[in-house]
């Protein structure tokens, strides 16, 4: 578990360290409105105000405080970029925004190169199987991103900044309310050179929350989201490609209904459509012209919340997701080039929320998926917490089974629609303390996680659950506030992450699975000055690492550290001067073997408020 400190614009006055620690309210570890500090899963959350102090662009980027999370780019900006929870695939990770799963693709796994974050409330990463609660894809844990809200009177946001790189960004944020109307939108573009030939990136994104509520206990809305990015390929600094691109356009609505029908009995539903195109262009893969795939999804998502008694809360619900995929292989001789894979899924969920005594949390739940390819899969969550109030000491512990089904990338290219999907059986344990007043807390969790039923390869060009693997390590949170504009924050994981089986080929038995690092580090401290100029610096430290190796042992990838500088001067109420400096040091590494990562960079601009 763990918490995060929230702040309002730079004038606003900072509290003081006893107050340091407001109750925070999360949802995603049960659904609905839950203390922070009683949360039964492991929990962080990021503000909107820590990503603008550290002035952080893409969603990724903030993700690489939060213990237990590996982010791996590939290379620069606009690169394929995953994110491994607890040691486990990306695909195994379910991103959800404002409770819309988002996971696109043939991969079936979430790209966050092109998620930028000028609309962000906040993030709540909350690990731990939780396909009880959000179904497939969240075997390893969920990330979801939470949009603004519009409250007050409506503001303007206006900002741009340039740089390294022929770096140039411009964006835009705006919220308010009138009357029964609320509204949020953000929107951004980028252009950038990167370091190599071919190398270019270009990203225009938006998003927008709109509601409107007759009354107090109803709001009805939409989610809108667009983004078109044009990436240059450059590949492996082995292998260069001096003109493959790459193109994906995204987009989302998604219409919403929240009706608190009495002080007992809330409902919520959402309806969501979203598309993906990407064109890889001439694609220099060896394969024969333009190569294109096509994403379309179509889901229903209802629950309501009843408080049957002050100590029983019961969270039901049902899903339905409609899933049409497909790639074009123009190097296939015979038969369609196109092809599309067509999943269809319908679930029902029940959760029971107890609090039989004070400061007590007990949940229990579980869930049924019935796939229109593979059937049914049942999936249970148990998990617990205690307050203790004598030593404002949390102690937390879930157990819980997670599934993620096979990919249409599997399928399509493994050649087999008949693959089950991965199990987890995953449990934790962990305590929180807060001292000094609450001006200082301390998180430890221990993990495990046993798979089953991977996908694999078996030398023959096809895909079968043929694997098994392990995953368990620590993960350790500190955040301290120990005087009123003083913030410190510090992250460490520790994994082992093994493959267990021998069947599939592209690992022998026993092997530490790819681009997972053993140990991880993550500081970071920030000051407001004279109620004038924050300043922020951050560190991380990633070390033993290995890179894939098929049909042989993996082979070493070398440890790496960076440092990055942010600082932002409020002129006046409207306008302030910023700059940052990413790897100060710069350092030469990659994140993925062959890809190396951008050296110093220096950017600065101006923002204007209305």
């Amino acid at each position: 578990m763990a918490f995060s400190f929230a702040y309002g614009q730079q004038t606003s006055p900072t509290p003081s360290p006893g107050e340091a620690e407001v109750e925070q309210i999360v949802v995603s570890a049960t659904r609905f409105d839950i203390p922070l500090d009683q949360s039964p899963a492991s929990v962080s959350v990021i503000s909107s105000q820590d990503i603008e102090q550290k002035q952080i662009e893409r969603a990724s980027d903030a993700l690489r405080e939060v213990p237990g999370l590996s982010v791996v780019q590939t290379g620069t900006a606009g690169q394929l970029t995953s994110v491994f929870m607890r040691g486990l695939p990306s695909q195994d990770m379910q991103v959800l925004l404002d409770g819309i799963p988002i996971n696109q693709g043939l991969s079936g796994a979430m790209n966050f190169a092109d998620f930028t974050t000028e609309d962000i409330d906040r993030i709540e990463v909350v690990r731990g199987p939780q396909s009880t609660l959000y179904g497939p894809r969240a075997l390893a844990g969920v990330v979801q991103i939470f949009t603004k809200q519009g409250t007050g009177t409506p503001d303007i946001m206006m900002a741009g900044e340039g740089g390294s790189y022929d770096t140039f960004r411009e964006w835009a944020q705006s919220e308010g309310k009138i009357d029964g109307f609320d509204y949020s939108v953000g929107m951004s573009r980028l252009d950038t050179e990167n370091a190599r030939p071919n190398n270019n990136y270009r990203n225009t994104a938006a998003i927008a929350d709109a509601g409107w509520s007759p009354n107090e206990t109803l709001r009805v809305g939409s989610l809108f989201t667009y983004s078109v990015s044009d990436t240059g390929n450059p590949n492996t600094i082995f292998d260069p490609r001096p003109i493959d691109h790459f193109l994906t356009e995204r987009w989302l609505i998604g219409p919403h209904i929240d009706w608190n029908a009495t002080d007992w009995w809330e409902h919520k539903l959402i309806f969501s459509y979203d598309h993906e195109r990407q064109i890889n262009n001439p694609n220099e893969d060896g394969f024969v012209g333009a190569t294109r795939a096509l994403f379309e999804r179509t889901q229903i998502d209802y629950q309501n919340d009843l408080r049957a008694t002050s100590w029983l809360t019961l969270t039901s619900g049902f899903f339905y997701s409609d899933v049409d995929a497909g790639e074009e292989r123009p190097f296939i001789l015979f038969g369609p080039t196109f092809i599309s894979d067509r999943t269809k899924e319908i679930a029902g969920f029940l959760q029971a929320t107890l609090t039989p005594v004070e400061n007590l949390i007990f949940v229990a739940g579980g869930r049924f998926d019935h796939f229109n390819q593979f059937g049914g899969v049942w999936t249970y969550r148990f998990a617990g917490s205690y307050k203790i109030d004598k030593t404002n000491t949390t102690l937390h512990s879930s157990v819980a089974t997670g599934f993620s089904p096979p990919s249409s990338q599997d399928k399509i290219f493994g050649n087999n629609f008949g693959l089950k999907p991965e199990d987890d059986f995953g449990w934790d344990i962990g305590v929180e303390q807060r001292l000094w007043e609450s001006r200082v807390t301390v998180g430890l969790t221990y993990f495990h996680n046993d798979l089953s039923n991977v996908i694999g390869f078996n030398g023959l060009f096809q895909t079968l659950n043929l694997g098994a693997a392990e995953t368990q390590g620590l993960e350790a949170e500190l955040r301290a506030q120990p005087i009123a504009d003083l913030l410190f924050a510090a992250s460490y994981t520790y994994l082992e992450a093994e493959k267990t089986s021998s069947a599939d080929i592209s690992q022998p038995q026993g092997a530490r699975l790819p681009r997972r690092p053993r140990n991880e580090v993550y500081l970071s401290a920030s000051y407001l000055w004279w109620k004038k100029l924050r300043t922020t610096i951050e560190a991380k430290f990633v070390n033993a690492r290995e890179e894939l190796n098929f049909g042989g042992p993996n082979f070493d990838i070398e440890d790496y550290s960076f440092v990055n500088m942010a600082a932002e001067y409020e002129v006046n109420p409207h306008l302030s001067i910023f700059g940052r400096i990413d790897n100060l040091t710069n350092e030469h590494y990659s994140e993925v073997f062959g890809f190396p990562a951008l050296g110093r960079a220096v950017y600065g601009g101006l923002k204007v408020r209305f």
